[in-house]
């Protein structure tokens, strides 16, 4: 799912057995494999089958394997894996919902804008 992208290097974890409270804010990728009580904001992130996240997420993108209790707000796209809970809203351009993955709660989708530039040309 995710590009090799400089910025999706990991920069920060949260291994199992860790609880952390508080906001976090990443440049790059964040996983957690623990549990976090507060908001994220990051580049992406993936949150492992033993993670938890009560708070809200704002990323790019999104791999949930475990639960979180609180809205997700990710500019591309968000994958709800198999063993995953979702409670609270989401806001994306793109979803996944694997076949088996919980998720309570209201979606909005947009696109994202055209990236696409008209040239005009110069007539003489």
């Amino acid at each position: 799912m995710f590009r090799k992208r400089e910025k999706d290097r990991m920069a920060s974890f949260i291994g199992p057995g860790s609880v952390f409270k508080g906001d976090i804010s990443v440049k790059g990728m964040l996983r957690i494999d623990g549990v976090l009580e507060g908001n994220i904001e990051a580049d992406s992130l993936v949150l492992g089958e033993k993670g938890e996240i009560k708070g809200d997420v704002s990323v790019k993108v999104a791999n949930i394997g475990g639960e979180v209790h609180g809205n997700i707000r990710a500019e591309e796209y968000v994958e709800i894996d198999a063993k995953a809970l979702v409670n609270g809203d989401i806001h994306t351009g793109k979803i996944s919902i694997i076949e088996g993955g919980v998720y309570n709660g209201r979606i909005t989708m947009e696109k994202a804008a055209s990236k696409v530039v008209e040239l005009q040309s110069k007539e003489n």
